[in-house]
């Protein structure tokens, strides 16, 4: 009762009630659109979630990270290897998963605090760590290999084992989302957030007023990989397969960063926008594509479109929107 309270501290009441109704649209959602629109929405919950779990390092504590790639691919993998070797279901195996990434994440943020790295060179650490990574999934045979690594598919439909239909996953995909919407408020008000705004205005005065930095660094980053490795999970299950090259390419790690940023750094709301722009763009502009028959247009345009948003929308399209919304959310 106690964490409700604080999630609706400072939330105007129409703002509650719109956030009330976008729940019971997305509830209702799989019921009133067909297959092609489903799986659209998943994608969008798909990159919301990501894009929250890196917005609480990014956005929050000022961490720049282009790696994220390795704690959804760790999570994946781990969480797909326990099913595959021992039987042991996804729900209990997201544990292992998100241990794994947590502990991968406190690696790469001691090494790079511990020696003082920031900005583009912590991110260039966190890159190096998901080539390493990859390579050393390329040699490991119990993973897969470079051949890959399978999961069964001819199995009876099964919500514990994640054995199911696309409005299995939608669901699932959506509860993370709105869970790591409603964490994400929870920390920012919390003692924590404070301290992670703190520091990403300025490491070297919060130091200086107490705050232990390195510590709470390090948390950011463990929490935020905790969480990827549970989109690393859902991605596993869904697709049913994984491959190291795109498990821990960088292509992926970009694709996590881009909706918070287009939506807005540091806000809650920004990596949901950002999704929803970003998969609407890569949609429309796929459709056009396929209908001109021109191969690459579909890069060309989704580029020069977001090349548009950051250039006349450096903050991103959710302080503009929720301007004009009346909404109280402002980038922290």
């Amino acid at each position: 009762m106690t964490a409700f309270r604080r999630l609706l501290t400072g939330v105007a009441p129409h703002t509650s009630w719109m956030l009330g109704i976008l729940l019971l649209l997305l509830v209702v959602a799989p019921h009133l659109v067909d297959k092609y629109a489903l799986s659209v929405l998943i994608l969008i919950l798909y990159f919301a979630y990501v894009g929250q779990a890196w917005n609480i390092m990014m956005g929050f504590a000022g961490e720049l990270s282009l790696g994220h790639a390795l704690y959804a691919g760790l999570g994946g993998y781990v969480a797909a290897g326990l099913f595959m070797h021992y039987g042991i279901g996804p729900w209990a195996g997201s544990f292992a998963a998100a241990a794994a990434a947590a502990l991968a994440g406190a690696v790469v943020g001691y090494l790079g605090f511990r020696f003082s790295l920031a900005g583009v060179y912590f991110a260039l650490l966190t890159i190096a760590f998901g080539e390493f990574t990859r390579i050393a999934f390329d040699h490991l045979d119990w993973f897969g290999g470079s051949a890959g690594l399978f999961l069964k598919v001819d199995v009876a439909p099964n919500a514990f084992d994640l054995r199911g239909g696309p409005l299995l996953f939608y669901y699932v995909i959506l509860a993370l989302a709105a869970s790591a919407f409603v964490l994400s408020r929870l920390l920012l008000e919390s003692r924590l957030g404070r301290y992670w705004l703190a520091i990403r205005e300025d490491a070297e005065a919060a130091q200086a007023v107490g705050v232990p930095v390195l510590r709470y660094k390090l948390m950011a980053v463990t929490i935020s990989a905790a969480l990827t490795s549970l989109a690393g999970v859902w991605n596993a299950f869904y697709y049913n397969n994984l491959f190291p090259e795109t498990a821990f390419g960088i292509g992926r790690s970009i694709e996590i960063t881009l909706a918070p940023i287009i939506g807005g750094l540091g806000t809650l709301f920004g990596p949901v926008v950002g999704a929803v722009v970003l998969t609407g763009l890569g949609e429309a502009f796929t459709s056009v594509g396929d209908m001109l028959g021109i191969p690459g247009i579909k890069q060309i345009f989704y580029g020069l479109a977001l090349l548009v948003i950051v250039m006349y929308r450096p903050a991103g399209l959710w302080p503009w929107l929720a301007e004009r919304l009346g909404v109280t959310e402002r980038r922290r």
